[in-house]
């Protein structure tokens, strides 16, 4: 039977999860040989691990609020708790609904990839690949750690494109195109979860402190020209080292804060910095640190950040791996994911008070991200531009 059948112990299930992110292809070959029911693997693994996120964005959002920005600072949306409430039920049956959609799609695209159709094996992927985003969720309770949420979602598409050959027997030369494809489907199939929550929550009347524009997008998903299969590989290869380190306790050390502190121009765009942040830390062996600093000018605020993903940085390349454009607008604001001279970019902007947030990887390791109140893009974009992605890419590469 397997380990996370019914009637499992909390610690079989986290030593479980442990080792998929320490070690996910010894442990994917277990998971491969073990039997397993999908009402057992979803009762007693699956379920307990999307309880995570959702309640920790619960209490972090009804404590602190929503910051605009990286990190939680600068502009804060309050919520209402029964809006918090109905959204953290929405959450938990998105986040369980596309285990199982992920799981149909799995299964149904198997046989194009030279693969073999099994239910409950294409359910242990669906179910098993978003641990690491699952545990990334804890983060949720603290704004500031928000960063490291975000790596264990990268790290879920790794998980995702080392269990998915293997438990659906899909030869090596096919699992990379399998692997994009199945993700670009996914994708697609969560935009349109997302639209259909949203569209509860704005008819349910229910209200918050500020609320955001019912917003309506579309993504343009090119094909499968529009992925890097090179690039991904190469990522996946750098993640596996990575995740070899990790489990050692030997991975490479982020950049010093106070050498971070040095890319923060003390005026930028007309805006005085009136105080520094920095930060360090890590998970399961995979470290970061980061430096925030703040501006001011007149009524108007902006914030900057550069964040050092550490050895982390090898999973911002499965995230660059995707050439995908998508871009959302309405009467009050916009936001648009793509790439500006090679690095990955997103920027977002609200007309009410003129809040927006630009942001730009870097040398798939870091992240710089400028967002502010009474400012407009062009500044959001200067103030990324002063930090000096030319400088970073340097010192990634150790220069």
């Amino acid at each position: 039977m397997s380990i996370v059948e019914p009637g499992s112990k909390p610690a079989g299930l986290f030593a479980r999860a442990k080792a998929l992110i320490l070690q996910p292809s010894a442990t994917w070959d277990e998971i491969e040989r073990e039997p397993a029911t999908i009402q057992g693997v979803f009762t007693s693994y699956v379920l307990p691990l999307a309880l995570i996120p959702v309640i920790c964005n619960f209490i972090g959002q009804l404590v602190f609020g929503a910051g605009i920005g990286f990190g939680g600072f600068g502009v804060t949306l309050r919520f209402s708790p029964v809006y918090l409430a109905v959204q953290a039920v929405l959450m938990l049956a998105v986040s369980l609904g596309m285990v199982f959609v992920l799981a149909y799609i799995i299964d149904a695209l198997a046989p194009g990839f030279a693969g073999f159709k099994d239910r409950v094996q294409a359910f242990k992927v669906a179910a098993y690949a978003p641990t690491a985003g699952w545990i990334a969720g804890v983060f949720g309770l603290l704004p500031g750690l928000g960063i490291l949420a975000f790596v264990g979602g990268l790290y879920s598409l790794f998980l995702l494109y080392k269990g998915l050959p293997k438990l659906m027997k899909a030869p090596q030369e096919r699992a990379t195109s399998y692997f994009a494809v199945v993700v670009v489907v996914a994708i697609v199939v969560g935009l349109i979860f997302s639209a259909i929550t949203g569209a509860i929550l704005g008819l349910s009347g229910l209200s918050r402190t500020l609320t955001p524009p019912a917003i309506s997008g579309t993504v343009n998903i090119p094909g499968q020209g529009s992925i890097d299969l090179g690039k991904l590989e190469a990522a996946s290869k750098a993640l596996e080292a990575a995740a070899s380190q990790a489990s050692e306790g030997n991975g490479p050390s982020p950049t010093d804060p106070d050498i971070l502190k040095t890319y923060l121009p003390v005026n930028i765009a007309g805006f005085t910095r009136t105080e520094t942040r920095s930060s360090s830390g890590g998970i399961g062996g995979l470290q970061g640190s980061g430096v925030e600093g703040r501006y001011s000018r007149g009524d108007a605020s902006l914030s900057v950040e550069v964040i050092d993903l550490g050895s982390a940085g090898a999973l911002a390349g499965m995230a660059g791996a995707f050439n995908l454009k998508s871009s959302s607008e309405s009467a009050t604001g916009y936001e648009k994911v793509g790439k500006t001279d090679g690095r990955l970019t997103r920027e977002s902007f609200e007309t009410e008070g003129r809040r927006g947030e630009y942001s730009v990887l870097v040398a798939d390791r870091f992240l710089i991200q400028a967002n502010g109140a009474g400012v407009d893009m062009s500044q959001l974009k200067a103030a990324v531009g002063a930090v000096g992605t030319d400088r970073l890419e340097r010192l990634a590469a150790g220069k």
